[in-house]
């Protein structure tokens, strides 16, 4: 079976051009110049998604009344620079240079022997909380000689942390039994789980663009078809993104997706919410078209800036295939590998009985942790949780509109992320500037399918409010040296350069 590609239709395609932006001009730029700039910009950002097949030369001529000679230069230009791909009689598709993949150690924990000279921007996971954590252990300690007796093994998990999250899912509004619940070694866990008995080679998966990196090359390793459907900003770039519910709907009756998979709640990294119209929409268009719906509910727990959260999606339509997962990472600790799915009781049961094959099942140490976190102190631990977020995340965007005002963001109301257009700057040349400044970045392409959103980054909101001003300040290096090349001072390295 041949690869689904979405075709963009002129007139799409001319309103998509008018919103893209291109550095300054120096001198006159010639109209093919311009329309293959405008093209990569949007290809680069994500807009335009990788794969995508654009008008004939004639019909977008027509269309943006240029000449046929001018369209016909601008896709040349994009051919010869890696982001146009054409067959003859088949048509041209939107594609990334090679060698335009990110830093592979841009999400990776800053090692021990270099906590000092850097600052983390690159994971988007919050320290522990004492006395909380200290406390769950001790009590997770006293329990543990009941468990110890037998042999240890729960695939399914622990009928204590089993009970707590199905109580929490009922707390929120989606009434949940034990049975619904597989706890997993982190959300990661989960997925994986799911991908492999969801996903057969081949398959083709809607995801969000952008999305969850992990999750997408997880995906891919699986020999998933990604089909990335982009979100919709139709505030502009300082405004939170939702989702584009037409593309949504024809990507679902036109693909016809064996998964979709999306982040409704404060979305990493754009930290978007969606409405809850919107949920009901999507669910709607996956029924009919038979799809799964994979939910990632790893951010839900940390909404700070709002009063209420929608309900979760399982609960919204009960006649939709949906699968759900969640983490213990995000709210507690990333040390913490703990996760979960909740899901039909015949599918956790399935998913049980082969996951004995790859970990047979979580610690049960850290089960019995999370379960009295979950159970006895969720509310006083986001409580706090939230305070620090709330703090961080006003901090971080007074000090990025002080010092770097060209940088775009939409403020989001939860989550852990601040999704950043860097004005036309390569997020991969900021990741490898900042590690001489002194700061770890995650390249926006690390979230796109097949190396999209070079122009941006994702910032986490995990920097304590007190060192904003320093890592934004590093981020300003990084930045000067990436449109550069070159330490803004002549006078030998940067003191942050040891």
């Amino acid at each position: 079976m041949a690869d689904w590609h979405s075709t963009v239709a002129p007139p799409a395609l001319a309103r998509l051009l008018r919103t893209a932006r291109l550095p300054e001009p120096v001198g006159h730029r010639p109209a093919y110049r311009e329309l293959a700039g405008q093209i990569r910009v949007l290809v680069a950002d994500g807009r335009l998604p990788v794969g995508s097949r654009l008008p004939a030369e004639r019909e977008l001529a027509v269309t943006l009344a240029l000449s046929r000679t001018t369209v016909a230069a601008a896709y040349d230009t994009l051919r010869s620079q890696g982001y146009l791909h054409s067959r003859r009689g088949s048509g041209s598709w939107t594609a990334l240079p090679e060698g335009s993949s990110p830093p592979g150690d841009a999400l990776q924990p800053v090692p021990p022997h270099e906590q000092g000279r850097l600052l983390d921007l690159g994971v988007a996971s919050l320290p522990a909380l004492q006395p909380f954590l200290g406390e769950a252990a001790a009590r997770a300690v006293e329990q543990l000689p009941a468990y110890a007796t037998g042999h240890g093994h729960y695939p399914t998990g622990v009928p204590v942390l089993r009970e707590a999250l199905a109580r929490r899912f009922t707390e929120r509004g989606l009434p949940t039994t034990p049975d619904q619940i597989l706890v997993t070694t982190g959300a990661m866990g989960a997925l994986h789980l799911l991908h492999r008995a969801l996903v057969g080679r081949g398959d083709r998966v809607a995801v969000e663009a952008p999305s969850y990196g992990h999750t997408l090359r997880s995906l891919q390793l699986a020999g998933a078809r990604l089909v990335p459907v982009p979100h919709a900003r139709p505030g502009g770039p300082e405004r939170l993104p939702c989702w584009d519910l037409p593309q949504w709907r024809r990507v679902l009756q036109e693909a016809a997706p064996r998964v979709a998979y999306v982040i409704p709640d404060f979305h990493n990294p754009t930290g978007a919410l969606i409405a809850e119209e919107q949920r009901r929409e999507l669910l709607a268009s996956a029924r009919n078209a038979g799809t799964v719906v994979l939910v990632d509910e790893t951010m839900a727990e940390l909404g700070w800036g709002t009063a209420e959260a929608p309900r979760p999606m399982a609960g919204l339509d009960r006649a939709a295939q949906v699968v759900t997962v969640g983490s213990a990472s995000k709210l507690f600790w990333g040390g913490l590998r703990v996760g979960w799915l909740r899901a039909t009781p015949a599918l956790v049961r399935r998913l049980a009985t082969e996951r004995v094959f790859s970990d047979v099942g979580t610690p049960v140490l850290d089960q019995l942790i999370v379960a009295s976190l979950v159970g006895e102190r969720l509310e006083e631990v986001r409580a706090v949780q939230l305070a620090r977020l709330r703090a961080s995340a006003a901090a971080v965007s007074a000090a990025l509109r002080e010092r770097l005002p060209r940088w775009r963001f939409a403020d989001p109301v939860g989550g852990l992320t601040l999704w950043v257009d860097t004005d036309g700057l390569s997020g991969t040349a900021l990741a490898e500037a900042g590690d001489r400044a002194g700061v770890r970045i995650a390249a926006g392409s690390r979230f796109g399918v097949d190396g999209a959103f070079e122009a941006f980054i994702r910032i986490p909101l995990t920097v304590p409010a007190a060192a904003a001003g320093e890592a934004v300040e590093r981020l300003a290096t990084a930045a000067a040296v990436a449109r550069s090349g070159r330490w803004p001072s002549a006078g030998g390295a940067h003191p942050l350069a040891i």
